[in-house]
């Protein structure tokens, strides 16, 4: 029998970048998946800044933007005219170092991942499929068939399900996946189209209840296309002709296509669902097994990939003895939370994007597109917009890992605000898979104001910073006086407070 320490069900994006960061904490596994390699498909294309900030902890945000590039602008369309634009390009500017929504294939995103998994010494058990699996308390026993029919058993402390919308975990599991069932039958095509609107920007044609936009793929004419059917539209997904996705966005437009190759296309239904819980036992989800919802706002990869960086550092530190398993249940307590939230505004981009109710048609033809622009042009909307699509304004506030003092702009469970110090990102300082202490303004080191005490238990997993309390420090954290910053090894803060004889935080660290 085979032993781990974590099972991997699954290696789309959520399970490839979970082992990725496993691998950042020293933490043995497994991934399974049952096809033969990484998707060959654009698929999901929007990578978030937020999933960027992720992956440049481990090196690998240039690589992957490398291969796509930036929705710097947005175009409006209607009845084959260009009813506005927007510029993107500074949506996110002074709340990330990548202050964009990156445009790059699954399968080239896919690569990326793989190819760091490879490069420390790990693969993936392609074509390999997970019969069954049972949890006895004190580990998960699978069985597994590889691709010559043989069967044998995985011994793993901790089994995670990333296995897609119709997860086998997740049904072995009993968890429900409540929601509903999008009323419209989606598609989405990747093909090279010569047409009159350009390259340089994502294309949005506004229908009168269809939801049609085209996303500029790196490469001379190359486009990802996604758009809806009308409701009513009753024919079986799996009996749909790419013609017939021609012939209803050329409908939708009123412009003749020029489409040159289809490289490939894809007809499905499209459910608003999470699970009611993230966790049993020593079994969790993530990504699709947990959540699934329309595309719009390119939330679902990233979301995914989210879900196994919260689960990757906690499990880490069990694991080493470090932490008791009361950490885990606050995967899903983060993470369910967040789901539900995600649905809620998933559901309502869709609603404002295709909704045929008459009012919501007529602001969205007829005014959205020409205020639009004028709207980024503000500070707030910019940056209220941002931090929702980039996923950076997600919180953790008001649960079990987050305390503070209060008298900040920010709060614990909030992300670690970004700012350059003296020319430099403060995430620089940040990139060490471990819980990190920062003083702003204090005299001395954090590590030498900790207590003896607290010292002892915790420093080996805590790596200390001290800064100057500069403006742009005050200004990101609301405060001119000296304070102190615990933050989890994601990166979210956990404690928060001007009081720095550490009394507090020892109570903080103890919890766990």
């Amino acid at each position: 029998m085979q032993e781990t320490d974590v099972l991997i069900v699954g290696a789309g994006p959520t399970g490839l970048a979970l082992a990725v960061q496993l691998i950042r904490y020293g933490v043995d596994f497994v991934i399974v998946d049952t096809k033969e390699t990484t998707t060959p498909f654009s698929r999901a294309i929007g990578v978030q800044a937020r999933t960027l900030e992720i992956y440049d902890q481990i090196g690998l945000a240039d690589d992957l933007i490398s291969l796509g590039h930036a929705a710097e602008k947005v175009k409006f369309l209607k009845d084959g005219v260009v009813r506005g634009e927007a510029n993107l390009s500074e949506l996110g500017t002074g709340l990330s170092p990548f202050p964009f929504v990156l445009l790059v294939e699954q399968g080239l995103h896919e690569e990326v991942l793989y190819q760091y998994i490879a490069d420390h010494g790990h693969d993936v058990l392609w074509r390999h499929e997970m019969l069954s699996f049972s949890d006895d308390g004190d580990g998960v026993t699978a069985e597994i068939r590889n691709a010559g029919g043989s069967e044998f058993s995985i011994r793993a402390k901790y089994l995670v399900g990333c296995d897609g919308a119709k997860s086998p975990v997740r049904h072995e599991l009993g968890l429900t996946f409540e929601g509903d069932t999008v009323e419209r039958l989606f598609y989405v095509a990747d093909v090279e189209l010569d047409w009159p609107f350009g390259h340089d920007a994502l294309q949005i044609n506004l229908g009168e209840d269809n939801l049609t936009a085209f996303f500029p793929l790196k490469g001379e004419n190359r486009w990802r296309i996604v758009g809806t059917f009308p409701e009513g539209h009753k024919k079986d997904e799996t009996e749909i002709l790419f013609e017939e996705i021609d012939a209803q966005i050329e409908h939708d437009m009123s412009v003749k296509l020029d489409i040159k190759t289809v490289n490939w296309f894809s007809v499905y239904n499209v459910h608003s669902r999470a699970v009611n819980a993230f966790s049993k036992g020593r079994c969790f989800v993530a990504g699709d097994s947990a959540h699934i919802h329309t595309p719009a706002g390119a939330q679902g990869m990233n979301t995914g990939i989210q879900d196994g960086y919260n689960l990757a550092w906690k499990l880490a530190i069990v694991l080493k003895g470090a932490a008791n398993e009361k950490l885990l249940a606050t995967y899903n307590e983060e993470r369910s939370r967040n789901a539900k939230n995600l649905l809620s505004t998933t559901d309502r981009f869709f609603e404002f994007a295709a909704s045929d109710e008459w009012l919501i048609s007529f602001v969205r033809n007829n005014i959205f597109p020409y205020v639009f622009g004028t709207a980024l042009s503000f500070d707030i909307v910019k940056s209220k917009l941002f931090s929702i699509v980039s996923q950076i304004g997600i919180s953790y506030e008001d649960q079990s890992l987050s305390a503070e003092a209060g008298g900040f702009s920010v709060k614990a469970g909030d992300r670690m605000p970004w700012f350059s110090m003296d020319g430099k990102s403060i995430y620089e300082s940040l990139n060490q898979p471990s819980f990190h202490l920062l003083t702003f303004g204090a005299d001395i080191d954090a590590s030498d104001k900790l207590p003896e005490a607290v010292r002892s238990k915790f420093q080996a997993a805590c790596d200390t910073h001290a800064f100057d309390l500069d403006k742009a420090a005050s200004t990101a954290f609301g405060c001119d006086e000296p304070f102190v910053v615990l933050l989890r090894p994601d990166n979210y803060i956990g404690y928060l407070s001007r009081d720095l004889s550490a009394i507090k935080l020892e109570e903080y660290l103890t919890r766990y």
